[in-house]
C-alpha cells in the first residue's frame, strides 16, 4: 500500500507533534532545544505523514541553530479561516534566494556545515499538498525562520483517545 492509498482519519495534531518530538528526542536533548507546543486542533489526515511534517520542520529548526544559542522551537495554530500551523525557530534563518527551497535536493548550506539530504522540505510540501494545503515561510537571516502550513480539511471536534491512528509516545 502506498501513501496515496492510506485513508484519512481524525488526527490530533498535538499528538502528531508530540510523536515527532519523541522520535527526535535524542537530538533535541543533545542540542538543549526548548520545544514549546501550544494547543493544536484535530484534523482529518494521514497520521504518519503529519508526524513526518512536524519531524522535518522541528529537525531543521534544531539543526540550523545559531552557534552558541540553544534552539527554541515554538509550534502554534494561527488564527484564521483555515487550519494554519506555524513552526518558528530562533536559528540561522534563510538568506535571500531565488531558489525554491521546497524543491527536492535543494540545499542552501554547504554539506560540510550542515548534514542532510535536501529532501525534508520537499517531502513536507508533498505531504501538505496531498492534504489540500500549502506551505510557506518567513525568515530573518541570523534571527530565525517561521514555516507555516495549512491543511485543506476542516478542523474537527476532538475525538476519543486512541482514534488518532498515532503510535503511543510513552
Amino acid at each position: 500500500m502506498t501513501a496515496k492509498d492510506t485513508r484519512f482519519v481524525p488526527v490530533a495534531l498535538g499528538d502528531a507533534c508530540n510523536a515527532a518530538i519523541h522520535n527526535l528526542g535524542e537530538g533535541i536533548a543533545e542540542s538543549g532545544a526548548d520545544v514549546d507546543v501550544g494547543p493544536l486542533p484535530t484534523v482529518v489526515g494521514d497520521p504518519a505523514q503529519l508526524i513526518l511534517v512536524f519531524q522535518n520542520l522541528i529537525s531543521n529548526a534544531v539543526k540550523f541553530a545559531r552557534e552558541g544559542v540553544p534552539p527554541r522551537v515554538v509550534i502554534r495554530e494561527e488564527e484564521g479561516r483555515e487550519v494554519t500551523v506555524s513552526v518558528a525557530d530562533n536559528g540561522i534563518g534563510i538568506e535571500a534566494t531565488s531558489q525554491d527551497i521546497f524543491e527536492i535536493f535543494r540545499r542552501l548550506n554547504p554539506r560540510q556545515d550542515y548534514p542532510g539530504t535536501g529532501i525534508g522540505l520537499a517531502i513536507c510540501r508533498r505531504i501538505i499538498q496531498r492534504h489540500g494545503g500549502r506551505i510557506w515561510f518567513k525568515t530573518s537571516p541570523g534571527r530565525g525562520s517561521t514555516f507555516f502550513f495549512t491543511l485543506g480539511g476542516e478542523e474537527i471536534e476532538a475525538t476519543d483517545e486512541g482514534r488518532t491512528g498515532l503510535p503511543p509516545t510513552s
